[in-house]
């Protein structure tokens, strides 16, 4: 027989109802912000986030879609349409013949200093100035918690 499911109280159906909603909704305002004032999608701001932090702005494609919560093969479609945009491109890695790295390019970087006051505004405006400093400490806290579960099972 099975075990009757551990159902959740009212409060913890609140905290995990205000989590999906809020969360979805705040990606998509901080889209619609950088679609409108840059033609540029958040996932597509995200992977020129992430190239642009790395030693000479390329990553391999693997670590990528893990970075940016995304399957291989949903970003690879997604770094075509930024190749085409001429922000970023694929290069065979120097040390694994069988390896490829995105590369963000001038231009990606130049779109990306553009549009980041934008999203930094945005993210300030939507969340961060809407909570105390305790509050991004939990935050951070709970969420790193989480990623270390998911990582792990």
């Amino acid at each position: 027989m099975t075990a009757e499911p551990r159902w959740l109280t009212d409060t913890e159906l609140r905290s995990w109802r205000a989590y999906v909603v809020g969360s979805e909704r705040l990606r998509q305002r901080l889209n619609t912000e950088l679609q409108d004032g840059h033609n540029l999608p958040l996932a597509d701001y995200e992977v020129l986030v992430r190239l642009s932090e790395q030693d000479e702005g390329r990553m391999r494609m693997t670590q990528l879609a893990d970075e940016v919560a995304q399957s291989k093969s949903r970003l690879s479609h997604q770094i075509s349409r930024l190749e085409a945009a001429g922000l970023v491109r694929r290069t065979h890695c120097p040390n694994d013949a069988r390896g490829i790295l995105a590369e963000i390019t001038p231009h990606g970087m130049e779109q990306l200093r553009i549009a980041a006051p934008t999203h930094v505004e945005g993210v300030r405006d939507h969340l961060i100035d809407l909570i105390s400093a305790e509050e991004r400490a939990v935050l951070a806290t709970v969420f790193e918690r989480v990623l270390t579960h998911l990582d792990q099972t």
